[in-house]
């Protein structure tokens, strides 16, 4: 089921599956280097991309953020990943879909053509591992997940900021109201959802299990793991991950980076632990490159979205 190919794998493999051989620094750029294709036949996961930006309340720049974290894949695609052992795609099949295209001088018309662009793929089966854009993105994502697997869905939300701040208007486009619409709009459960690594105020958490950064640092990962695992079971859920739920130090290229947050350490050792969720779709969101360093921010976005992959790899075979 593998194929091996030299160089420029992401255009030139005809199997979803295997690996290519490629210098780390050239070649065509998808995410890990999987095959770009808008033929979803057989595909288990397909990566997009939602470079918008319009919502943002601070910095711009999330715009770039899929093609800066498509970048910084590509060490990841050279070794088997880490402490994994394994190569994912050898049993799991993934394809890069490229990105949404949406009409940015039309506002009105970016919602609506996100949802289809997420029924598009899951009407063929495939999960989504999604790369924003500014957290916005996330709401029309949830619209097309809840279509597909049933209201309410559970969230597992990695973030500094709840993004439940009050927003009764069906047409604004904003990063820190998604969740209150979604929560309003029947789309997730708060009692089944859980927020890690909170760090701003909002005097109504809308009934949201609510992991705060200072309650991660004080319990520690596997103790945030556990408790994710107890409030979302078995139910269909959505895991999205705001780059800014790291700390400055570990994710400087964001929009709104607030201090004391987690650290790349604790958010791998959490997301590695994800095999007994039933994930349904994924995103990872708000890396803005023009703030960023050395690519620390799109790194870290990458390794998540890596070992994402690996869970999903893992469940796949569990269930035969």
């Amino acid at each position: 089921m593998t194929q091996t190919i030299l160089g420029d794998g992401a255009i030139r493999r005809d199997s979803l599956y295997g690996s290519s051989i490629e210098n780390t620094y050239a070649g065509v750029l998808s995410f890990m280097r999987r095959k770009y294709t808008r033929d979803l036949s057989g595909a288990d996961v397909v990566i997009s991309g939602i470079p918008l930006d319009l919502a943002v309340t601070f910095r711009p720049g999330a715009r770039l953020g899929p093609a800066a974290v498509r970048a910084a894949s590509v060490q990841l695609a050279e070794l088997k990943p880490f402490p994994w052992g394994f190569d994912p795609f050898d049993d799991l099949a993934v394809i890069d879909y490229g990105d949404c295209w949406f009409d940015a001088h039309n506002p009105l018309t970016i919602t609506p053509t996100i949802v289809e662009h997420a029924r598009t793929i899951l009407d063929s089966g495939a999960k989504m591992l999604t790369f924003g854009g500014d957290h916005y993105v996330t709401y029309p994502l949830l619209k097309a997940h809840a279509e597909k697997y049933g209201k309410p869905l559970s969230l597992i939300h990695f973030d500094a900021h709840c993004d439940t701040w009050p927003d009764d208007s069906p047409d604004s486009l904003n990063h820190g109201t998604m969740f209150y619409k979604a929560i309003k709009e029947g789309l997730i459960d708060p009692a089944r959802s859980v927020q890690i690594g909170i760090r701003t105020w909002n005097d109504d958490f809308m009934g949201m299990n609510v992991l705060d950064a200072p309650w991660v640092h004080a319990n520690g990962a596997q103790a945030t793991l556990e408790r994710i695992i107890e409030i979302v079971g078995d139910h269909p859920t959505y895991l999205t991950f705001d780059i800014d739920c790291l700390d400055p130090a570990f994710a400087p290229g964001t929009g709104t980076p607030v201090p004391a947050g987690l650290s790349s350490a604790q958010a791998l050792h959490i997301i590695r632990g994800m095999a007994p969720v039933n994930l349904v779709g994924m995103d990872v969101v708000e890396v803005s490159p023009p703030f960023d360093q050395s690519e620390i921010t799109a790194l870290a976005a990458a390794h998540i979205a890596a070992d994402l992959l690996c869970v999903l790899r893992n469940q796949k075979l569990a269930a035969g």
